[in-house]
């Protein structure tokens, strides 16, 4: 299938991990929008419906029920609504050199007495033990492209009492993860989902939802939005909606499109098409596969190379990062191997 025809972009850009390129046909509900903004023909509600839709392609990507989302605009603030309602003795499991967005804001709660220890991807799921209260991580490694094995990671973590906060950012929309397995799944979507930025959800298991407090409790969260708007009592959902933050309007119009578009195709189909592309750059480059959508080459002069011949890429950790999404196609590969040989 010829995806890249769903898009308009130019060829050579290999970024999808820092950001992703709207389908078509998003763009132009988005922008249709935008003139009705422009035109003063737009209510506050009209957003509704928006958020709505992103909520539940989001939640079908990610195979949980749409009453088990909230939804908010990063990944860090959703995080920190699991950091701040820990209790002030809970251990936290974190792999190091994860993306701080999983990481800090657990380290910023050690003055109330939470400890984060830190342990190496490799080593993290043999490092649960009766100690470890949760386990933070993301299922593809931002820097690298390094996949966790998640089923492995839950069955661990379930067998020692530990709950499991899992950043799908860097997967979710190639990768098919089921996150009804574990107890937190958050996820960006400005990458992956081809989403602007200030969209970003975070599934719920239903068992674990009154544990947590709702720090940034709003008129979003309300039972009835649009009769929640003033004065108490408190009266939020009581689904998973009631830890949702007022959603940047815009943002989401923009998303609803986008992540729809991926919803609609087969997430194996999507997943072969990433990672046969990206192990094509490698083969090309006499380099080991390394079967994710993202990943990493260490060539002496490969970022001006690859900058000249009009590619885009980024640079995390010292090494090129390249990263394959649906657009792409073997033209992208053909530019970037002749580049750099």
């Amino acid at each position: 299938m010829n995806w890249s025809s769903y898009f308009e972009l130019d060829p050579g850009f290999l970024n999808t991990a820092s950001l992703g390129v709207p389908p078509r046909d998003a763009f132009a509900e988005l922008s249709v929008v935008l003139a009705s903004w422009q035109r003063g023909r737009l209510a506050a509600n009209d957003f509704d419906t928006y958020v709505d839709r992103a909520r539940r392609a989001w939640a079908q990507i990610s195979m949980v029920e749409p009453r088990n989302v909230a939804i908010g605009a990063t990944v860090s603030g959703l995080v920190g609504i699991v950091a701040a309602s820990l209790s002030d003795s809970a251990k936290v499991l974190v792999a190091t050199g994860d993306f701080t967005s999983v990481t800090f804001p657990f380290l910023v709660q050690s003055g109330r007495g939470i400890s984060v220890k830190e342990v190496p991807l490799a080593e993290l799921i043999d490092s649960i033990d009766d100690s470890i209260d949760l386990v933070a991580v993301s299922s593809v490694q931002s820097a690298d492209g390094r996949i966790i094995d998640v089923e492995e990671l839950v069955r661990r973590a379930q067998k020692h009492g530990a709950r499991v906060l899992l950043d799908t950012t860097q997967s979710c929309g190639w990768l098919p993860i089921d996150c009804s397995r574990v107890d937190y799944a958050v996820c960006g979507g400005y990458k992956w989902l081809l989403s602007p930025r200030g969209v970003a959800f975070m599934s719920v298991l239903p068992e674990v939802l009154q544990e947590l407090v709702p720090h940034g409790a709003g008129w979003y969260a309300g039972e009835d939005i649009w009769s929640s708007i003033y004065g108490s009592p408190l009266r939020l959902s009581e689904q998973a909606r009631r830890l949702d933050t007022s959603p940047a309007w815009f943002s989401w119009v923009g998303a609803a499109g986008a992540i729809e578009f991926l919803a609609r195709i087969d997430a194996s189909e999507i997943h072969h098409h990433n990672v046969n592309l990206a192990n094509s750059l490698l083969t090309a480059l006499d380099l080991p596969r390394q079967d994710s959508a993202i990943i990493t080459l260490d060539r002496p002069g490969a970022t001006e190379l690859l900058k000249r011949a009009g590619i885009r890429t980024a640079i995390r950790a010292g090494k090129v990062r390249a990263s394959f999404h649906l657009y792409n196609n073997e033209e992208d590969v053909a530019l970037a191997s002749e580049a750099l040989k």
